[in-house]
């Protein structure tokens, strides 16, 4: 067992938020979902105050190495999720970990106390980083601001708040220390790199313009990232970025972190958390032979 802020974990290896659907994989899969749950703990999409729309298509591009998405942060707002997504999650093997994201320290504020109210959430994930918002990024960018924002929201929640960090920093191990400093049980990274894809004419192809780079292509910039930040932190830290294999996944851990989340990677296997979480269990019994 793991144990991550409190939380008993059965493995180090959980979801990206926004990129494992559980509850149209179990309308999906029935069942089989929840006995071969592939995750030790689901990290939800991204919830925000009020309902959005989300950025028009198209929405994601592919690259030789991963994808760009501009999805824009669709959801039913908290209240609909509270209402409709909250009691199908619950019933999920695993602990429920909810992720918001708001504009203001108010309103990320405002998620968290709602989010300490129900105990089918276990932890709390604030997205400061997200790159198709502006607004968080200034937030995650900033190590003066990241630190005043989650000392704001610390006193809203007794649960576990995981930070997540932009990689779109001038210094990342900064952002790191200020979101310990601010009260941040664990901190998260990396989220997806800001990236552009042009059509034949050289104009935006995507819908919101701008997007984030996921996938393999980033896998290198999350383990040197990760290194960065355990250096300069003591509170546990869930990396991610390009994980496809127990190998990669290894990578992040020998690089500081604590847990990993795989997210790309589970858009073309669904059920890769859990071949990633048996691959990293073979990988580390094997780890004192540098060539296993």
């Amino acid at each position: 067992m793991i144990d991550f802020c409190g939380l008993q974990l059965e493995h180090e290896v959980i979801n990206g938020s926004g990129t494992f659907d559980a509850i149209a994989a179990r309308r999906a899969f029935g069942a089989e979902l929840l006995d071969r749950f592939p995750f030790s703990a689901f990290v939800s999409k991204t919830i925000t105050l009020k309902p959005r729309a989300g950025n028009p298509p198209p929405r994601l591009w592919e690259t030789a190495g991963g994808m760009i998405n501009s999805i824009g942060l669709p959801n039913k707002g908290l209240a609909g999720y509270l209402e409709h997504d909250l009691p199908q999650l619950a019933e999920l093997p695993v602990p429920l970990i909810t992720n918001v994201m708001g504009s203001t320290a108010e309103e990320l504020t405002e998620l968290a106390a709602a989010c300490d109210e129900r105990p089918e959430i276990a932890a709390i994930e604030l997205n400061v980083s997200c790159p198709n918002v502006a607004t968080g990024l200034d937030i995650g960018a900033v190590p003066a601001e990241l630190e005043r924002v989650v000392a704001g929201v610390r006193p809203a929640t007794t649960k576990p708040l995981i930070v997540k960090l932009t990689p779109n920093t001038a210094d990342v191990a900064a952002c790191g220390r200020a979101a310990e400093a601010g009260g941040a049980d664990a901190v998260s990274l990396i989220n997806t790199l800001r990236a552009m894809a042009l059509d034949s004419d050289g104009e935006p192809w995507l819908g919101g313009r701008t997007g984030g780079l996921s996938g393999p292509a980033i896998r290198n910039v999350a383990v040197a990232q990760v290194a960065a930040v355990a250096a300069g932190v003591t509170v546990p830290i869930v990396g991610m970025g390009g994980v496809q294999t127990g190998a990669h996944a290894l990578d992040l851990l020998r690089a500081g972190a604590t847990l990993v989340a795989v997210g790309t990677e589970s858009f073309r296997d669904p059920a890769a958390g859990g071949r990633i979480a048996r691959e990293l269990r073979e990988k580390a019994a094997n780890s004192a032979n540098p060539f296993a």
